[in-house]
């Protein structure tokens, strides 16, 4: 076989295989290609996912967007189907919009948004959907800098006052975690000790939710993480646990 055989060869290879990683990643998202393939990838399919979250947060604390899958045509393309690969549930503060802070676009993560992100049974039941219909791989549970729904549940806790109307709701959810944050911290415990904690109480929540999200963990169907958002920096914070 002369040189330039073995050339044309090996190149052909190199093709092949940098084809082959590229289609692997877009298979195991469930979409389509919306960030540049990285060097290392798990073989995980959560952690491939979770990489991607990251990855996309940088684009947007270092304001190198990437502004994926935004035009009409990708629009159309995802019209009657959708395979978001991951879930974001978040607070429903204007400063924490998760497809902007993630650097990602339509029909790529399956937000559930409310206040101080409690995970009522409407929560749980479109989490479950998520992972029990759509087969997302990951969840995240996304607490922030500077949370108004914590916030007001730790002066509630101080002035043992509860607010008016349906917050009472949102306060009772949330008031485990800041009481919590008490026993640990004593009182000089702040509003940033009260949010880590609850995004910490939800994610266990999530985890040991029956009948079905428990199960879908044990399997290695889904991974849950918490993670915490600043809002000066821009940048997300994975959570230990």
């Amino acid at each position: 076989m002369n040189s330039n055989r073995r050339a044309l060869l090996k190149t052909v290879a190199q093709s092949f295989i940098a084809t082959a990683t590229l289609a692997c990643c877009r298979d195991s998202l469930g979409n389509s290609h919306a960030h540049p393939v990285p060097s290392h990838i798990p073989t995980n399919r959560s952690d491939r996912a979770l990489m991607r979250l990251m990855q996309g947060n940088r684009h947007f604390s270092e304001h190198k967007f990437h502004y994926p899958h935004q035009t009409a045509a990708w629009r159309e393309h995802i019209a009657l189907e959708q395979h978001p690969f991951a879930v974001v549930l978040g607070c429903s503060d204007s400063r924490v919009p998760p497809e902007i802070i993630f650097d990602e676009g339509l029909g790529d993560l399956f937000v559930v948004r409310e206040a101080g992100h409690v995970a009522d049974d409407a929560t749980l039941g479109t989490i479950e959907y998520a992972v029990g219909h759509l087969d997302v791989p990951l969840v995240m549970v996304l607490g922030h800098e500077n949370c108004g729904a914590v916030n007001a549940t730790l002066d509630a806790v101080r002035s043992n006052i509860d607010p008016p109307g349906h917050l009472c709701r949102l306060v009772d959810d949330i008031r485990p975690a800041v009481l919590a944050s008490r026993r640990k911290h004593g009182e000089d415990f702040d509003l940033d000790l009260a949010v880590r904690t609850n995004t910490t109480m939800v994610v266990d929540q999530l985890k040991k939710s029956g009948p079905l999200l428990n199960r879908y963990v044990e399997e290695g169907r889904v991974k849950i993480v918490g993670a915490y958002y600043d809002l000066h920096t821009g940048k997300v914070e994975l959570m230990k646990g």
